[in-house]
C-alpha cells in the first residue's frame, strides 16, 4: 500500500485493506478477433499471485494506469480482489481505431482471454462507471454463466439517450468529451485537458456545429462527426451500440448506482424496469451526485466491493439488504436515506397542477377563457442560458433561478404557500398546451423548490424537441406537448413553494433550436420563435409529481 492509495481510501471509506503488498504485471497482450492486440494491466495480491482466483475485468477509454489504475486496480486488489484493467481499442497503446461504445466484440474476446489464463479461476465480475458501466452491458447477455456480477455507475446500456436527450444534443457534454478524449493521451494531459474545457464557452456560441470538432481540438475527429451524423436511435451506428434489448437477458446479478443530476439516470432507470420486468433482483441506489462528484466514486466504489466480494468471493459482510436506496432531498426534517421495495416506489400516485393565469400553479383544473395563455419570444441568437442541472462536468448541479426566472423568455408557474410537507418520489412529467409561430422549437420545463426567502432551487427538468411528425398539432393549431423531466426524490417544505418554469432552450447544455427546421449540424440562420403556453379548460397545461401512497422506511 503506497500513501497515496491510504489517503484516498481513508476519504472514500472503503474496508480496511487486507494487503500492502499488490503486485502489477503491466502490459499483458489480449489479441481481439480481428488480430488487434489491446493491451492490460493486472492487479494482484502477491501472496495469491500463483493461485488460480476470480477476476474482476475492467474496461477503460482513460488509460489502465495512474489514476484508473490505483482507484479501480490497486485499491480493489489490495481488498481481496484480483483486477484486470484493459485499455480499449485505440486508447493508451492499444491496437485499431478507437470507435466509441462499439465495444461487443472486444470484451467477449478479453472475457475468453481471461478463462484462458492459469491464474484465473471461476468466476468473473465488471466495475466502473459512465463508459466503464457501458462496456458491461456489451457483453453481459452472452458472457456466459461465469459472469458473476455488474457493479455500474451512472451509465447505461445505450447510449444514445444522453447524447440526443428529447431529440435535441446534448451539446456541452458531448463537446466536453470530445476534447477530454481528444486530449488525454497528449504530453502533460491534465493541463491539456483543463486548457481545452475552458476554451468551450466561447466555442459554444459559433455556428454551423458540425465543425465543432475542428475549432474545439484542432483537427476533424471522424467517430465525432459519425455520432452527430447519426442522430436517430434507428440510425445503424447507433443500433450497433445499442445494448438495451440485452438487458432483460442479463443472469448475473446487477448494481445500479446513480445521481438524481446524472446525465445517465432516465436510461439507467429503464434498465432497471428491464431487469424488474425480467424477473431479476438488481440493486439501486440514487444519491444527491452529478455525474463526476467525488461522492459519486467514493459511494461506487464501496458498494461495488461490497456487490464485488459478495458474488465472486463469497463474502457477504458489506452487502446491502435493500433492493433499492436513494436519498430524498429538501425539507431537513424528513430527508436522507429511503431503503424501498421498488422503484418506483410501491403505490406511487399522482399529483396534477394545473397551470392557470397570473403564473399560478394550482390544484384544480383551470376554466379560463378560450385561449387564456401565456407568450415569451424564444430568440436563438440570445438563447435562454443553462443554469445547474446534469452536465458532465457539473459544477454546482442546484442553484438559485431566479436571475433566469427574470428573463422575458422564461415563464414561471408557482403555488401558493405549501400548508404542510409535499413529499415527491419517482417520475416526472409535464403536459403543455402550446401554439406557436413556427413548426420549429424546444420546450424546457423545470421544477423548483422556492424556500421562504424566494430563491428558487432546481429539483429536477428535461427538454423536447418539436418538430413535424412529433406532437402533430389540432385542428385549431394548437399542439399537447407531453415529455418526461428526470425523477426526483425531494420534500418541499410546509411554507415553501412549489414552481414550474417553462422556456425553450437551456443553452449550451443543449444545442439551440435555430428555429427554421435546418439540419442542426450545417444550420447558421437563427429564426425567433413566438410560443403561447395555454391554460384555459379546452387546452389545459399540467405538471404531474409523484405522491407517496405508502411509507417508505428511513435511514
Amino acid at each position: 500500500m503506497t500513501l497515496p492509495t491510504e489517503i484516498i481510501a481513508r476519504r472514500m471509506r472503503l474496508l480496511r485493506a487486507q494487503t500492502r503488498d499488490v503486485v502489477c504485471e503491466r502490459d499483458l497482450r489480449v489479441t481481439m478477433d480481428d488480430g488487434a492486440v489491446l493491451l492490460a494491466d493486472r492487479y494482484v495480491a502477491r501472496a495469491t499471485r500463483q493461485e488460480p482466483q476470480p477476476t474482476v475485468l475492467v474496461r477503460s477509454p482513460y488509460g489502465r494506469r495512474q489514476f484508473f489504475g490505483l482507484i479501480f486496480g490497486r485499491l480493489l486488489a489490495e481488498r481481496g480482489l484480483q483486477v484486470v484493467v484493459q485499455s480499449v481499442r485505440g486508447t493508451f497503446g492499444s491496437q485499431g481505431a478507437f470507435s466509441p461504445f462499439d465495444e461487443r466484440a472486444d470484451g467477449l474476446a478479453t472475457l475468453r482471454w481471461i478463462r484462458a489464463q492459469p491464474w484465473h479461476a471461476e468466476r468473473i465480475g465488471m466495475i466502473g462507471p459512465s463508459y466503464l458501466g457501458l462496456v458491461q452491458w456489451a457483453v453481459a447477455p452472452d458472457a456466459g454463466d461465469d459472469l458473476a456480477a455488474l457493479a455500474i455507475q451512472v451509465s447505461a446500456s445505450q447510449f444514445h439517450g444522453q447524447t440526443y436527450p428529447g431529440g435535441s444534443l446534448a451539446l456541452e457534454t458531448a463537446a466536453s468529451w470530445l476534447v477530454l478524449v481528444a486530449a488525454q493521451e497528449r504530453r502533460l494531459a491534465p493541463l491539456a485537458m483543463l486548457r481545452a474545457v475552458r476554451r468551450l464557452p466561447a466555442l459554444f456560441a459559433q455556428l454551423p456545429i458540425g465543425d465543432l470538432d475542428a475549432r474545439a481540438t484542432g483537427a476533424e475527429v471522424a467517430w465525432f462527426r459519425e455520432a452527430l451524423a447519426s442522430p436517430g436511435r434507428e440510425d445503424a451506428y447507433w443500433v450497433a451500440r445499442d445494448f438495451a434489448a440485452g438487458v432483460g437477458k442479463v443472469a448475473a446479478p446487477v448494481q445500479l448506482v446513480g445521481g438524481w443530476h446524472d446525465i445517465f439516470l432516465p436510461w439507467m432507470l429503464e434498465d432497471f424496469a428491464a431487469l424488474q420486468a425480467a424477473g431479476r433482483s438488481p440493486q439501486l441506489i440514487i444519491g444527491p451526485w452529478t455525474h463526476t462528484a467525488p461522492g459519486l466514486l467514493a459511494a461506487g466504489l464501496r458498494e461495488g466491493l461490497g456487490w464485488l466480494r459478495a458474488h465472486l468471493l463469497r463474502d457477504d459482510r458489506l452487502l446491502r439488504p435493500s433492493g433499492v436506496r436513494v436519498l430524498v432531498s429538501g425539507e431537513r426534517a424528513g430527508s436522507g436515506w429511503r431503503e424501498l421495495r421498488s422503484w418506483p416506489p410501491p403505490g406511487t400516485g399522482e399529483r396534477r397542477l394545473w397551470l392557470a393565469a397570473g403564473g399560478r400553479l394550482q390544484d384544480i383544473e383551470p376554466a379560463g377563457d378560450p385561449g387564456s395563455g401565456d407568450r415569451y419570444r424564444y430568440d436563438p441568437a440570445d438563447p435562454t442560458p443553462s443554469l445547474g442541472g446534469p452536465v458532465l462536468l457539473a459544477r454546482e448541479p442546484v442553484i438559485d433561478n431566479r436571475a433566469l426566472e427574470l428573463r422575458p423568455d422564461v415563464l414561471t408557474y408557482t403555488t401558493a404557500l405549501l400548508p404542510e410537507t409535499v413529499e415527491a418520489i419517482g417520475p416526472v412529467r409535464v403536459e403543455l398546451c402550446v401554439r406557436t409561430s413556427s413548426p420549429h422549437f424546444d420546450l424546457f420545463a423545470r421544477v423548483c423548490d422556492v424556500d421562504t426567502g424566494g430563491a428558487s432551487w432546481n429539483v429536477c427538468d428535461a427538454l423536447t424537441r418539436v418538430m413535424p411528425g412529433r406532437f402533430e398539432p389540432a385542428a385549431d393549431d394548437t399542439a399537447r406537448v407531453a415529455f418526461d423531466l428526470w425523477p426526483m426524490g425531494h420534500r418541499f417544505a410546509a411554507g415553501h413553494r412549489i414552481r414550474l418554469q417553462v422556456s425553450s432552450g437551456a443553452h449550451p447544455r443543449y444545442a439551440r433550436n435555430p428555429g427554421t427546421g435546418e439540419d442542426l449540424l450545417t444550420a447558421t440562420a437563427l429564426r425567433p420563435v413566438d410560443i403561447d403556453v395555454l391554460h384555459d379548460a379546452q387546452h389545459p397545461s399540467v405538471l404531474v409529481l409523484p405522491t407517496a401512497q405508502a411509507p417508505a422506511q428511513q435511514r
